[in-house]
């Protein structure tokens, strides 16, 4: 059986139901990687993201979210995204600190957890373009559905105007 939504979830849902954000969460077995990810498609649609948490050299972070299988130039991104130099994954415990989740459920809905700011989101472009946008709600056994559209004032109401890119290869 599945346990009940976290606090975090809970507020998590209570922002969007006070943005009046149409979303819609379904549960299934956690899901650590793309391949994994991609055997829920028949029964979740529109666009699945991967979230990569990066950090450049003067120890600013970044989340790049990007459609499930789109490519992104690690060794380019920086100059799109204003990073100083190359940038480099995070960090497990600066992924906690900062975004409220561990590996493996980073998402663009944990930008509430950063209420200092700290992350500079960055959504590709291509992925913007879908309709609807699918992400981990602070967790990877769930997926919540949401307007590419609502994602964007979400972002904005958590402190966190997010940068729209051509990340993808």
């Amino acid at each position: 059986m599945m346990s009940e939504w976290t606090e975090a979830q809970r507020a998590l849902f209570e922002r969007l139901d006070r943005l009046s954000i149409t979303h819609e969460t379904r549960r299934h077995a956690p899901v650590f990687t793309v391949a994994e990810a991609q055997a829920l498609r028949d029964d979740i649609p529109g666009a699945h993201t991967k979230n990569l948490f990066v950090k450049d050299k003067k120890g600013r972070y970044f989340l790049l979210v990007l459609e499930e299988t789109a490519e992104v130039d690690l060794k380019q991104v920086h100059g799109l995204i204003g990073a100083s130099g190359r940038v480099s994954f995070g960090k497990p415990d600066a992924l906690m600190e900062y975004l409220g989740v561990e590996p493996g459920s980073v998402t663009s809905l944990a930008a509430l957890n950063d209420r200092e700011g700290v992350v500079t989101v960055a959504l590709d472009a291509a992925l913007m373009k879908n309709d609807t946008i699918n992400a981990h709600p602070l967790s990877n056994d769930a997926t919540t559905s949401l307007s590419s559209a609502d994602l964007i004032r979400y972002l904005q109401d958590c402190d966190h105007d997010p940068l729209i890119l051509k990340l993808s290869s």
